[in-house]
């Protein structure tokens, strides 16, 4: 496993990131353990969770996941970077949520406690917070980083307008800066190339992109002309309606139809196509993996060891090239 530096910083992290939001819904507990020793086994030494996972799960599953990673850690912190977002809607108390100082702060407490560990790696949020001034969210992660219990912040689905806003205010006040962002990026959504890659690369951001497969689409194991099966992310809890609205269309099962034989060509499978994609791409640090069982790992580690061609990777980018300007942004 490659592992490369986390945008400015000095931290290594693996070059493939293990995400683990089907941890306590998609995967019970000990499936969730096989799915981290494969992964451990093939290198990754860089995890992502969220205080609000497992993705799917009811008001009162949510810090499921991140107490599993937590059992499973024991004795092994040190070898891993672990990230974890904060989300918010963790109790039905309106000041559980956004990015307030005092959810913050008390947000970071409860996913150290949930983690079983005395300091988070990176500490992300999941999405702005259009009701708290962003200088109150910064000043709020610098302290619980000048406390030490936080290495690195980032951020999740914040826009290049957004990003660029925080970074500037984070200069002003002299506070930590966000060091890495968690957009969403595959083949079939490519909107981050226009503005926020280019900032990234400009202002020394690591990208640690979710959704590589596009949730499973891109495997090419769906059809368009049946319904999606059961188990999978487009049918599992309050996260269904999400992933169909994002990819369960006609032209999405078109461009996979067309992207089989460029796979098949290239004898490669379509994840490790998609994914040797996703890391070619220069403002790429680490993409999120995810997996609902271990043997689905080793696709996605088979791109580290694939090099594109010119004729191959012109004809993706000519393919795919609709969803770099589609006016949807699901």
């Amino acid at each position: 496993m490659q592992h490369v530096q986390l945008g400015r910083t000095g931290l290594p992290v693996s070059r493939l990131c293990l995400g683990t939001m089907t941890f306590g819904l998609q995967c019970d507990e000990d499936l969730s353990f096989a799915i981290l020793d494969a992964a451990a086994e093939a290198g990754f030494t860089f995890l992502d969770t969220a205080d609000v996972y497992p993705l799917g799960t009811t008001l009162d599953g949510v810090g499921r996941t991140e107490e599993i990673v937590g059992r499973w850690l024991r004795g092994k912190r040190d070898g891993f970077i672990v990230a974890t977002k904060c989300v918010g809607a963790m109790s039905r108390r309106r000041w559980d949520r956004g990015a307030s100082r005092k959810h913050i702060i008390d947000a970071v407490d409860a996913s150290l406690r949930r983690l079983d560990t005395d300091y988070l790696d990176l500490y992300q949020l999941h999405s702005p917070d259009p009701n708290t001034p962003i200088d109150e969210t910064l000043q709020a992660l610098d302290d619980v980083v000048r406390q030490g219990k936080v290495r690195y912040v980032g951020c999740s689905n914040f826009p290049a307008w957004e990003l660029a806003r925080a970074i500037g205010r984070s200069e002003v006040l002299g506070t930590a800066r966000f060091d890495s962002v968690q957009p969403r990026y595959n083949l079939l959504y490519r909107r981050n190339e226009l503005e926020l890659f280019p900032l990234c690369e400009r202002d020394g951001v690591g990208v640690i992109p979710y959704n590589p497969i596009a949730g499973g689409l891109l495997s090419g194991k769906h059809r368009g002309d049946a319904p999606p099966d059961e188990g999978t992310r487009f049918t599992l809890g309050t996260a269904a309606e999400r992933y169909q609205d994002r990819y369960w269309h006609p032209t999405e099962f078109e461009t996979i139809e067309a992207l089989r034989p460029l796979a098949a060509e290239a004898g490669i499978s379509m994840v490790t196509l998609a994914v040797a994609w996703t890391l070619a791409q220069p403002a790429v640090t680490s993409p999120i993996i995810g997996a609902s069982k271990p043997e689905q790992l080793a696709d996605s580690v088979a791109a580290l060891d694939v090099q594109l061609d010119e004729d191959l990777y012109a004809a993706l980018d000519r393919l795919t090239a609709p969803y770099l300007a589609s006016a949807e942004l699901r």
